[in-house]
């Protein structure tokens, strides 16, 4: 079991012009006989899954869809190192897996930045050609190691409105730990179950199973 997410704090990052989670305590195990910390956050905090609900009017919260949603097959690509635009025929070229996944899951090893300033920006992202071919393989989601499928400068955000509009979830700020070799994986990110959501933090993890 690989744990694909990065921990969760006061001073972690978060998007361009979010505010910063609140992570304090609650009560005292030597005034109150327990310990409880009190957690301020958004949604899409750390590594998160976003519903269609984030940017379409019509679009599913988290709540409408069952639970096996959020898990399934997945494939892990590696994107080269370099690349800004993830083109269709680099996909492509892995249809045959592509196809028989339920998850995507883009590893460019962008998570290596994760806390430093340049996390934010040049990140690889989907052309919009690819992620039109993508609507079409029949996914329940895709997750990468960045902070949006789409920049951070773009103000129409026409790969999620792609993906949203396929019925389909994506996974951002994922991370792949070196130790993880292997491509075929089942993916498992669940968001909490809180109702209306548009989006959610989730603890994301690789399986193993063969």
């Amino acid at each position: 079991v690989y744990d694909l997410s990065h921990p969760m704090h006061d001073a972690m990052p978060v998007y361009p012009g979010k505010g910063q989670p609140g992570f304090s305590q609650a009560t005292f195990l030597e005034s109150d006989g327990y310990r409880e910390m009190r957690m301020v956050f958004d949604g899409h905090t750390g590594t998160h899954i976003d519903a269609p609900a984030h940017m379409l009017k019509e679009g599913k919260t988290l709540a409408q869809y069952p639970v096996s949603r959020f898990s399934g097959k997945g494939v892990v690509i590696s994107v080269p190192p370099g690349t800004v635009h993830i083109g269709l025929s680099f996909l492509k070229a892995r249809e045959r897996e592509i196809a028989g996944a339920g998850y995507l899951l883009l590893r460019s090893g962008w998570s290596r930045f994760w806390e430093e300033e340049r996390y934010m920006e040049g990140f690889p992202v989907l052309t919009e050609e690819a992620a039109q071919w993508l609507t079409t393989m029949r996914l329940k989601g895709i997750g990468l190691d960045a902070i949006s499928v789409d920049p951070v400068e773009s103000d129409t955000w026409p790969v999620h409105h792609l993906i949203f509009g396929a019925d389909m979830v994506i996974v951002e700020n994922l991370v792949f730990p070196p130790e993880l070799r292997e491509e075929q994986v089942f993916f498992c990110g669940l968001p909490l179950p809180v109702r209306g959501a548009d989006g959610s933090p989730v603890r994301a993890l690789a399986l193993i199973t063969g």
